[in-house]
């Protein structure tokens, strides 16, 4: 499953990169504004801390005006994934942005109907939002598994971009549900390196070769 940080700060996403375990970045217009600075400065310090996918949302609502957006976005590096949402003019503004060879990430998505048509539209992925649906009430986990079950027996090659992660759970499950990637904060993938068993373990070899007058290698 791919990594990818959901941020907009380049330095905190070029600092975690290094290792090559981040395959991506996805971005929204918070982030971004949080961020500060130029958006498009922004973008394309992105695009040069992370070799992969760095998808950038636009702004507009109507379909031509989010076909422009998504061209303009285009054209600031080749690493760009438009970001568009599950609405009626994001998922015509989608299919024409994937007529002309551009790949697009379709986000907002809260059901395996909205996931139909957001691969019939042409979306390179869809992000389902798993956290704010256990905010209430009801199964982000089970979502993935049902659209992974829906793309798998109809042939649909739409990645499945699990988005909205609060937890390691989340992650896991996610994994195990059949996500292509996962988009995390950087706290979380901070955490998933991190175990106290292996903190422990290190402490007691680094102790039982320094009792044995052992030094470095």
């Amino acid at each position: 499953m791919m990594l990818f940080l959901d941020s907009a700060d380049a330095g905190l996403i070029a600092e975690r990169a290094t290792g090559g375990l981040v395959d991506g970045v996805t971005t929204n217009p918070s982030l971004v504004a949080r961020a500060g600075g130029d958006f498009f400065d922004g973008l394309k310090a992105i695009c040069e801390a992370v070799d992969g996918p760095v998808s950038a949302e636009v702004v507009a609502t109507d379909a031509a005006t989010m076909i422009a957006e998504g061209r303009k976005l285009r054209a600031l590096h080749d690493n760009i994934v438009v970001k568009l949402p599950l609405t009626v003019d994001g998922l015509k503004a989608c299919r024409a942005l994937t007529d002309e060879g551009h790949p697009t990430n379709v986000t907002l998505c809260f059901s395996v109907a909205q996931a139909l048509l957001a691969a019939k539209a042409g979306a390179t992925f869809v992000s389902p939002f798993i956290g704010r649906l256990d905010d209430i009430g009801q199964d982000g986990l089970g979502l993935i598994r049902d659209i992974r079950t829906l793309y798998d027996e109809h042939g649909y090659v739409t990645y499945i971009l699990a988005a909205s992660i609060r937890t390691m759970a989340h992650v896991e499950g996610s994994a195990l549900a059949g996500a292509d990637a996962c988009t995390l904060p950087p706290n979380i993938f901070d955490a998933m390196i991190r175990h106290d068993l292996t903190d422990k373990g290190l402490d007691a070899f680094l102790k039982d070769w320094t009792d044995a007058g052992k030094g470095a290698l």
